[in-house]
């Protein structure tokens, strides 16, 4: 985490607003090296209070919320309509998937509406507090709490994260895509803020070839639908979309 702290502290600062909790923004600030202080800063503040976790600077405003992005997608028998939903479909019991490109979470959340417990691996501290945030929240929502509860952040580097892993896993999920495809306005609000962080630097190779050694029953790739293979690697079969497509590794 030290390379965290020493790109990260001159950039962001931490403020703790009414009804904040005080244990979580202390916590954040030790982990980035950054100073919570009373007033937003020059360049990117991470804001904790009543409502929860906010990323705000450059005039705008981003939380995470998968109540606004996600309700609509995962009821009244839309979910099925999913295209990773369907490249992940599985009936088997207590089934359990590696989001290692997490992001803010939206298509582990999709996994985790079809059934799967979800570890979502996110490298960047800020986006991590914002998906951690994000799922609290939804867990008070009745419709998404039981999605909510199968979801579990691990704040790290996805590689080595997997290279730790002891339990066996049945989907690798990877979108090495993130952050730069999404077009909505809302989409476009968090993107101007989040691609102000550092980003992720693992290779996609070693992203791969580390998703291989797990040795899942699948693994599951986003692409833009017209663009080479990860890694060069052919999939087993693929699901296309219109402007996206799912390369999936079955081993």
């Amino acid at each position: 985490m030290m390379k965290v702290r020493t790109r990260m502290n001159d950039k962001i600062v931490v403020c703790l607003g009414k009804g904040g909790q005080r244990d979580m923004a202390e916590s954040f600030a030790r982990r980035t090296g950054a100073p919570i202080q009373d007033k937003p800063g020059d360049y990117l503040t991470v804001r904790f209070d009543s409502r929860g976790v906010f990323l705000s600077g450059f005039g705008l405003t981003y939380q995470g919320d998968f109540v606004e992005t996600m309700l609509h997608r995962v009821t009244n028998g839309r979910l099925q309509h999913e295209m990773l939903v369907k490249a992940a479909k599985s009936d088997k019991v207590g089934r359990k998937a590696i989001d290692a490109t997490a992001g803010m979470g939206e298509d582990a959340f999709l996994l985790a509406a079809q059934g799967y417990e979800v570890t979502l691996y996110e490298q960047n501290p800020v986006i991590a507090a914002l998906l951690k945030d994000a799922i609290r929240r939804a867990r008070k929502n009745m419709e998404l709490k039981e999605i909510a509860n199968r979801m579990k952040v691990v704040e790290g580097n996805s590689v080595e994260c997997m290279s730790k892993l002891l339990d066996p896993v049945d989907v690798i999920y990877l979108d090495p895509m993130f952050p730069a495809r999404q077009k909505s306005s809302l989409i476009n609000k968090k993107l101007q803020l989040i691609q102000k962080l550092e980003p992720p630097c693992s290779e996609e190779t070693d992203l791969f070839d580390a998703a291989i050694k797990v040795n899942p029953d699948k693994i599951i790739v986003k692409r833009p639908l017209k663009s080479e293979c990860l890694a060069g690697r052919e999939p087993s079969y693929t699901l296309k979309g219109k402007a996206i497509r799912y390369d999936c590794y079955v081993l």
